[in-house]
């Protein structure tokens, strides 16, 4: 089963979701902007990834500067931080099995697929 988790104001994300598209592929579209994700959902993503919250936070959002700049967070008020405000969580994101990549550039999501 593959998974895309997609923000559709996002050229990358929209870049991805065409190329899952055009390869005709089954795959789930989860729009986490409208159905935000569980703390286990965002973990469990996290783990596929092999990041850490730092790792997947998008710093340059207004959102972040808004609520976190300056501050030291622990990588759980980061994880709380994307919870509240998905905005902040890289994307796209594509789940394929076990195995998961933020696709940006495109060849990563190729890669996966491979």
């Amino acid at each position: 089963m593959i998974k895309i988790f997609h923000n559709s104001s996002c050229s990358k994300s929209r870049e991805a979701l065409k190329y899952l598209n055009d390869c005709k592929l089954n795959f789930e579209v989860c729009e986490y902007l409208k159905n935000p994700l569980s703390k286990s959902d965002l973990q469990e993503v996290l783990t596929l990834l092999n990041y850490s919250p730092s790792d997947l936070l998008r710093s340059n959002e207004t959102q972040f500067k808004e609520h976190a700049k300056g501050k030291q967070l622990s990588e759980e008020e980061i994880l709380e931080l994307m919870l509240k405000y998905p905005k902040l969580i890289e994307r796209p994101i594509v789940i394929v099995g076990v195995k998961a990549v933020v696709a940006r550039p495109l060849e990563k999501l190729k890669s996966l697929l491979k």
